[in-house]
């Protein structure tokens, strides 16, 4: 799950990592006691930054919302010491349109603005914290190149870029604090501010189970503070029950509509652009199915992986799911029938196709136990069902369908 920035720093907040003073509004109405509040802390410049679930912000471009070709405002994050432009800023940002390169050429309608403290400072740096599934270890990366997208100075430069792997069996360890603080090239009071803020950052995505955790920028104030000026958290789902107050957080306006309805009904679905709509048990054979669709010349609309229960239910809202996507012109169908059998699969199939009315063609390929009855069941059950023996095959079939 992800959250907004706002709601990322109120959680640093809560183990002490140092942010920058902020008020998140929802209406204008809302502002003018917004900046009361931070003059009354005697904040005299602001930031206002819109809020969704995409980077880029800054250098992301606002449409208006009724007429997208009208470009209202460059950039999606704005500084000024004037509160008359943090007004203007506000009006021409909240309820339009922050199109920037994560959010592709649709974007993202702003509902959320998030008014706070402008800082003065003399240097911008990296963070990111996120599990390293190669050696098993969550990995610290921290680089001298803040402020702009990680992915770039990776490709570019990776020798700008430190890591730093936790045993998990100790966890982090002061040394190793010391060790990025000097690999930043960090002297004196700001050397000092380090140590700490890195140590309550790691304590901070360690006990509210992230999955992510990115401060891009983190910079190091005229006067020597370490402060996250920006803040990136992702949450791993399977914990969000120990965390009622995170899962407060979700925002279902960033989410797609069908990702929400799937999850309802404990399937796992990600909307992709093609018109091949899959519905398979298990990751790895959805990602394998995908690969051998384009291989075959077709494009994948979705992943749906309907887990180990293949039954009536769980296909029939699978089918619906699919079938909500306009773009989808055939579906593929390819079960591995391990802990299920192929039969009950296969009746499931038969079951649901009349309870759905699905009405465009479907290709089905079922493996493992009982695979060959099941075949025979699809062949006689009097519905439009392509049968497959192959993955190959039903990835060329379900191609030729579509033309």
């Amino acid at each position: 799950m992800k959250i907004h920035e706002f709601q990322a720093k109120e959680t640093l907040k809560k183990y002490g990592v140092p942010v920058q003073d902020g008020y998140a509004i929802k209406e204008l109405s809302e502002l003018d006691k917004a900046l009361s509040s931070l003059k009354a802390a005697g904040i005299n410049q602001f930031v206002v930054k819109s809020q969704i679930h995409a980077g880029g912000r800054g250098k992301g471009k606002i449409y208006n919302a009724d007429n997208r070709a009208e470009l209202v405002l460059e950039g999606g994050v704005k500084f000024t010491k004037d509160e008359n432009k943090v007004r203007e800023y506000a009006e021409k940002m909240l309820g339009n349109i922050l199109v920037t390169h994560q959010t592709g050429p649709e974007g993202k309608k702003v509902k959320t603005l998030y008014i706070t403290e402008g800082l003065d400072y003399k240097k911008e740096l990296y963070v990111g914290i996120l599990l390293d599934r190669a050696v098993s270890k969550n990995v610290i990366m921290a680089s001298t190149e803040g402020g702009v997208e990680i992915e770039k100075v990776a490709e570019e430069t990776p020798e700008k870029i430190l890591k730093v792997w936790i045993d998990p069996a100790i966890g982090f360890q002061p040394f190793q604090a010391r060790q990025l603080a000097f690999g930043l090239g960090l002297k004196g009071t700001a050397f000092k501010n380090f140590i700490p803020f890195i140590m309550k950052l790691y304590n901070a995505y360690e006990e509210t189970d992230a999955s992510l955790l990115e401060i891009n920028p983190l910079v190091i104030t005229n006067d020597d503070r370490i402060i996250a000026l920006d803040a990136k958290m992702n949450f791993d789902d399977n914990a969000l029950y120990r965390h009622p107050e995170i899962a407060a957080y979700r925002d279902l306006d960033e989410e797609d509509p069908l990702e929400i309805e799937a999850s309802k009904y404990n399937l796992n679905y990600i909307k992709l652009d093609g018109n091949v709509g899959c519905m398979v048990n298990g990751a790895g054979l959805a990602m394998a199915t995908m690969d051998i669709i384009k291989l075959a010349g077709g494009e994948p609309a979705n992943f749906l992986d309907v887990g180990g229960g293949a039954n009536k239910e769980t296909v029939a809202n699978g089918f619906k799911i699919i079938l909500s996507d306009p773009n989808v012109k055939a579906i593929l169908i390819n079960i591995f029938g391990g802990i299920v059998r192929c039969d009950r699969v296969a009746q499931g199939v038969i079951d649901a196709v009349k309870e759905v009315n699905v009405t465009i063609p479907v290709v089905v390929r079922l493996e493992g136990t009982n695979a060959y009855i099941a075949q025979d069941m699809l062949k006689k059950s009097g519905l439009n069902f392509e049968v497959a023996s192959s993955l190959k095959e039903a990835a060329e079939k379900v191609t030729a369908v579509i033309g």
